[in-house]
């Protein structure tokens, strides 16, 4: 059964089952501009992939990997 009030937009919350901190004045209209915001910058994503194809940005797999493995804890 549905909540009344329907979804507020940001990840599919329930209007009045958010917790309060998200529902404050403060990080209210932040949140709203966020749920308006694309998660990937597709426009940047080709620029990167564009300036890798032509060789323009140097691509170091291992050093990616590296990176990755650090970042997840990992000793690199």
């Amino acid at each position: 059964m549905a909540a009344a009030g329907g979804t507020s937009g940001l990840a599919g919350i329930q209007a009045g089952t958010a917790p309060q901190v998200l529902q404050s004045a403060v990080l209210g209209p932040a949140l709203a501009a966020m749920a308006q915001m694309p998660e990937i910058d597709h426009a940047k994503v080709a620029e990167l992939r564009d300036a890798i194809a032509r060789g323009d940005l140097q691509f170091d797999a291992g050093k990616l990997a590296g990176l990755i493995q650090r970042f997840h804890g990992g000793r690199a």
